[in-house]
């Protein structure tokens, strides 16, 4: 499942919920007939419930929906919180240079110099723009570097080779 953003409140009194979307092109999800909900965003695949998507548009920097099966803002509040996903086979093929978090989380990273800085562990959504969580080690041994996902810093992403090359140093 690739995690596409969570639900943060209920939105009126009809059912509808408000979404913080993880990307950039939330609108697009409209193109989908089906949501799959959970509340954690690390769940396997058969945890997660599929929904039927019955309106979407777009508010203020997200977005609100309405999902058939949640009927009104109590049914709504049950799910605050929760997760929407989709399996990956269901999303839209991302455009050239653009990529789902979920495609990133797990890739290799290293510097220009060729140093191991770690793996992607997570990506956080910052508003002016997205930042890699690269983890290199395990425990309070490990460390964590936090770099901006733009192209001044990100010189590279290969999936197929599962690397993504930094303008970044070790020492930063």
């Amino acid at each position: 499942m690739i995690v596409l953003g969570r639900i943060v409140a209920p939105f009126g009194v009809q059912g509808w919920i408000k979404i913080h979307p993880f990307g950039d092109d939330p609108a697009s999800w409209r193109n989908m007939s089906h949501w799959w909900l959970c509340s954690d965003d690390d769940a396997p695949a058969e945890a997660w419930k599929q929904y039927t998507l019955s309106a979407c548009r777009p508010h203020g920097k997200g977005l609100v929906a309405a999902l058939a099966e949640i009927s009104d803002r109590g049914a709504a509040e049950a799910i605050d919180g929760f997760y929407i996903a989709a399996p990956r086979e269901a999303l839209p093929k991302p455009a050239e240079g653009e990529y789902y978090w979920g495609d990133l989380v797990g890739l290799a990273v290293e510097n220009e110099a060729g140093e191991a800085m770690g793996t992607v562990a997570g990506l956080i959504s910052t508003g002016a723009h997205d930042v890699l969580q690269v983890r290199e080690g395990e425990g309070e041994e490990g460390v964590e570097r936090l770099i901006p996902f733009v192209a001044a810093y990100v010189l590279d992403v290969d999936l197929a080779t599962r690397r993504i090359r930094v303008a970044w140093q070790k020492d930063w």
